[in-house]
């Protein structure tokens, strides 16, 4: 909890205050009705981490969401944040299972600086105080782990959550706590899902941990969420962070199970004329199913719809047992309808091989020799007696005589 008074710049103060950015948070969908603050006296606080509490204005003080208030506690008071006013607070009381005529304590008054000022004190000391309960405990040799300690708004009491997978004598601990702190001490227990939303981080999928986010309410979760899902049985997939299942196994199990019921089960083998298939594995989303020769292994692998399955396990009840697990496809001829090209050309004339073309040394066929111009040089020896010569001849042809001309 952030000790940080609402300065009442949101919108109607309901959105973007520091006490609402919280997974415990509660959109009251009836704060611009003004009649509905007036029709109880109760509040919802709240304190750091996930705790809350539920207390009786009988004052009538004016407060509103967001506002730092001073509560009776046991002993001295606490400090807390209004997180919801109005009839909503009933509703809330309901869901966490708090009857209006219980024992609720009060609100004493709107926090004053000295009070908040304490309260800061304390929790100044909160990471210091853990880190030697610590140490106590490991000396003590005690099978925990402090996850947390969180200290009343004035500083008499201090709440230190753990965590033990056994059972745990922490009398002594107790006394040795209060020497040390000279505060009174309370000891909770949470579990391993609760420590990894205080903590948080990012999940596998990407997205902040379920429990660090929305979640405040944690089911326990088996193994058979995962079987009926096709997940694969590796222990570092199948848990999270807290080192238990993931929770988010519970999500789609139902859909899931659901499909289950419209698919055979997968203890049925199906025999035919020549083979017995065992149930291999089972795509949900087709609803198909593939099922082997062997128990164990992937032989023979054959794939047919959960219909098909069906039908031969009625014909084995029947005493019938087909050629084939596939299903028999009646194979019709269809009627060729003649057709007449009326371009009276082939489709595959373009599929023919190419010629290979001829290399052409002059200009092409039928092509006139006097509209190019062109020099050749020509080199002729002549051997005479004894002296040989050479001379060039250059002949030249014009565009306007086919004839050579020597110069």
């Amino acid at each position: 909890m952030d000790a940080a008074p609402n300065t009442g710049n949101c919108f109607a103060e309901q959105c973007c205050c520091k006490a609402n950015a919280s997974k415990l948070n509660t959109y009251d969908w009836l704060f611009d009705i003004p009649a509905t603050e007036q029709q109880t006296a109760y509040v919802e606080v709240q304190f750091k981490n996930t705790r809350k509490g539920y207390y009786v204005n009988d004052s009538n003080i004016p407060l509103k969401k967001g506002d730092i208030v001073a509560v009776e506690s046991s002993p001295g008071h606490d400090v807390g944040i209004v997180s919801l006013t109005g009839k909503l607070v009933l509703v809330q009381m309901r869901k966490n299972h708090i009857r209006e005529d219980a024992d609720i304590k009060r609100v004493y008054r709107i926090a004053r600086q000295n009070d908040i000022d304490k309260y800061n004190e304390a929790k100044a000391r909160e990471h210091e105080t853990m880190i030697r309960t610590r140490q106590i405990a490991e000396d003590l040799n005690l099978a925990m782990k402090i996850g947390d300690v969180e200290y009343q708004g004035d500083g008499n009491k201090a709440i230190f959550y753990y965590i033990a997978d056994e059972r745990v004598d922490f009398r002594q601990l107790i006394k040795v706590l209060a020497e040390n702190f000279k505060v009174r001490i309370e000891m909770k227990q949470i579990g391993a899902r609760q420590e990894a939303g205080r903590i948080g981080g990012i999940g596998p999928c990407g997205r902040e941990l379920c429990c660090a986010s929305w979640m405040s309410n944690f089911v326990s979760v088996a193994t058979d969420a995962a079987r009926f899902q096709d997940i694969s049985m590796n222990p570092q997939k199948l848990a999270g962070q807290c080192a238990k299942l993931k929770c988010c196994f519970n999500y789609e199990v139902d859909a899931y199970v659901e499909v289950h019921k419209q698919l055979p089960s997968r203890r049925i083998f199906l025999e035919t004329q020549t083979n017995t298939y065992y149930h291999f594995k089972t795509d949900i989303f087709k609803k198909e199913i593939t099922y082997s020769t062997d128990k164990t292994l992937a032989v023979n692998l054959i794939t047919i719809p959960a219909a098909r399955a069906f039908e031969v396990i009625k014909l084995n009840k029947n005493g019938i047992k087909p050629d084939s697990l596939e299903p028999e496809t009646k194979t019709t001829s269809a009627k060729k309808h003649e057709s007449h090209d009326i371009l009276g050309d082939s489709v595959s004339r373009f599929d023919s091989l190419k010629k290979k073309k001829k290399k052409r040394h002059g200009p092409p066929h039928g092509y006139p020799a006097h509209r190019n111009t062109f020099q050749t040089e020509q080199q002729t020896s002549h051997v005479g007696q004894g002296h040989p010569e050479k001379r060039e001849e250059k002949r030249q042809f014009r565009s306007d005589d086919a004839h050579p001309v020597n110069d």
